[in-house]
């Protein structure tokens, strides 16, 4: 027995994660459509269960699994098969090491994979095809041990009633550890998207579902659900479904990603509304038992899976080649079509159902045809993950930079001794950056224009690394009369307190110079930091004398030809443009040094403005 009105549960979750993958500026907390599947999984598999235990007193894992097999494993394939080729639209950086990342959606284990390479689930230079795969993981993770559990509860249950039982106390213990992890461990550390990724910490939405189960049931009802049923009216189920939308559409225009509140406060509510959801969805089930649930509705709940798996992969290689409009267009009807060919043909295939074409046609038949070609193209995938790169043209670039650095590094302290001393204050003359990617793709330029500079970059620096490494160089005399600071597109929420510490800790008789950070991507962004940390680098040097500028978001901005075909952080894709940013890279470090030996120094009177 279908039940209706669940389809719309499915809609609502799918459009609140593609609005957000594809306008996340103006729903910026549309993530929350993940927890929306998530609570409805834990409660359709939970109540799936327990009738199976309430119908044969025993459940049967090897079904179970079968089941989730069929269901999950196919589409995924297909998911690959289809996209891979299409990589071949887009630049190599993309595709580099896409062994590892089929292999990670292949074993459910993305969402680790993520964790361990360091992704950031809105913020990543080249953003991984396969990224959207964590959210299946995790549902892998929870079927596994959830089913197994159940199994071990029911072979001990004395009776439906104390099986229902222990599944809700130990739901609800589950779900408050889950869900204390998830507010504990993002106190404590800035890097939200291990907290996001990891399976412990964002398990409590399935538990909340599952709790759900035991009140309502699914097909055989409990007495707790017969009394809300019989105390709403119809227009009560209607109306707290659509109550939970709404609030649900508020949550999604009112969260941020990367905002702590959103993981103390934000994912337990939208959870709870999906759970009402679910609730009044079952509800309404049975006040309508004459109405029928409009076709279009279930034929979208029914391609959603496949939709989400299709949309992410095909948006980031169509963005790539297309204005954002057509991408999402294209992406939208393509994910569509496959969707639709997974769910209604290749799904009953492989479990051997019969499949009617359009109500005529049985291509029955002809399933071991689509079966060879779907080989066929699986080799051509296979072909594909294989002459992929171990590393993009991006990635070999910042290698061969970082060796060629190394050697050079060598000669510093050397250097430093043989400097002569310049001023009151014994400073070393010449200049020092500290910098991360960006700098590091420019710095043949940035030494052939400055021979003397000495050059520190890595890539994934952010400011706090930066200081660190700026109060070692201080602990180790390893300072000269010029400081530079190029870091910004790395991210990180504390920025001001870490830019107060680095004007604090340069010494007397040092200038410093900043390197406005640039991020093509920003007007993506919900919440722009790199454009918040250019602001406040160029309010601190109108705050102090002995602080400059080398403005390199301003002259990015206005290089459109040096962006062609990049991530619009790592200027260039060719020789000549990289040449040509690097270029101006250099040129702006360079005209602000030269600004900067104008300045005082820190330490004397005038060192800041507000003394003038």
């Amino acid at each position: 027995m279908k039940i209706k009105w669940f389809s719309i549960i499915r809609i609502v979750g799918l459009l609140l994660v593609l609005l957000y993958h594809f306008y996340i500026k103006q729903l910026p907390g549309g993530f929350i459509g993940v927890d929306i599947f998530f609570t409805f999984s834990g409660y359709l598999i939970t109540a799936l269960l327990i009738d199976e235990y309430s119908r044969d007193k025993r459940i049967n894992l090897k079904r179970f699994f079968n089941r989730r097999f069929y269901r999950i494993v196919p589409p995924v394939i297909l998911m690959l098969v289809v996209t891979l080729p299409f990589t071949q639209l887009v630049r190599s950086d993309f595709i580099a090491g896409m062994s590892r990342q089929v292999l990670a959606v292949l074993g459910f284990v993305t969402n680790y994979f993520e964790i361990l390479t360091g992704g950031n689930y809105e913020a990543q230079f080249v953003p991984h095809l396969y990224v959207h795969t964590w959210s299946l993981a995790i549902e892998v993770h929870f079927y596994i041990v959830w089913a197994i559990v159940l199994w071990g509860v029911s072979r001990r249950a004395k009776s439906l009633g104390h099986f229902r039982g222990i599944v809700f106390l130990t739901s609800l213990a589950l779900f408050g550890l889950s869900a204390i992890s998830m507010m504990i461990r993002a106190y404590f550390t800035n890097q939200l998207s291990i907290v996001y990724f990891s399976s412990w910490t964002h398990v409590f939405p399935f538990f909340i579902g599952s709790m759900l189960a035991t009140f309502v049931g699914v097909h055989r009802l409990t007495v707790s659900f017969e009394r809300v049923h019989q105390s709403w009216q119809t227009k009560h189920a209607i109306g707290t479904m659509g109550v939970s939308v709404v609030l649900l559409l508020a949550l999604s225009l009112g969260l941020s990603f990367d905002d702590k509140m959103t993981y103390y406060i934000g994912f337990v509510p939208a959870s709870a509304l999906a759970a009402l959801m679910i609730l009044s969805a079952r509800v309404l089930h049975e006040k309508t038992p004459t109405k029928e649930e409009p076709v279009w509705i279930t034929y979208i709940a029914n391609i959603s899976y496949g939709v989400y798996l299709f949309h992410w992969p095909f948006y980031i290689i169509f963005s790539e080649r297309m204005s954002h409009s057509l991408a999402v267009s294209v992406t939208i009807i393509l994910s569509i079509v496959f969707a639709t060919f997974s769910y209604y043909f290749i799904e009953p295939l492989l479990v051997g159902k019969q499949v009617i074409l359009f109500n005529q046609w049985n291509i029955t038949p002809y399933k071991y045809f689509i079966y060879l070609f779907s080989l066929l193209f699986m080799i051509h995938a296979y072909a594909i993950v294989q002459e992929a790169p171990a590393v993009g043209a991006f990635e070999q670039d910042m290698l061969t930079q970082g060796l060629i650095q190394s050697k050079d590094n060598m000669e510093t302290t050397r250097e430093f001794v043989n400097r002569q001393k310049a001023t009151k204050y014994n400073v070393p003359k010449g200049a020092m950056i500290i910098g991360d990617s960006v700098t590091l793709r420019a710095r043949g330029s940035l030494e052939t224009m400055m021979p003397e500079l000495i050059v520190d970059a890595k890539g994934s620096r952010n400011t706090s690394q930066a200081l660190s490494i700026l109060k070692n160089n201080i602990a180790n005399g390893a300072i000269v009369r010029n400081i530079i600071i190029a870091t910004g597109v790395n991210i990180i929420y504390n920025y001001e307190e870490e830019l107060n510490q680095i004007v604090k800790t340069i010494p007397d008789g040092y200038h410093l110079i900043f390197v406005t950070p640039y991020d093509g991507n920003s007007e993506t962004y919900d919440d722009p930091i790199a454009e918040k940390h250019r602001a406040y680098e160029l309010k601190l040097a109108k705050q102090y004398d002995f602080i400059s500028i080398a403005d390199w978001h301003e002259a990015a901005a206005k290089r459109p030809d040096i962006w062609v075909d990049s991530d619009y952080i790592h200027f260039g894709n060719d020789m000549d443009t990289i040449g040509k940013g690097a270029n101006l890279y250099a040129r702006t470090i360079l005209e602000a040094i030269q600004h900067a030996e104008n300045l005082p120094v820190k330490g004397v009177q005038s060192s800041t403005k507000q003394t003038k």
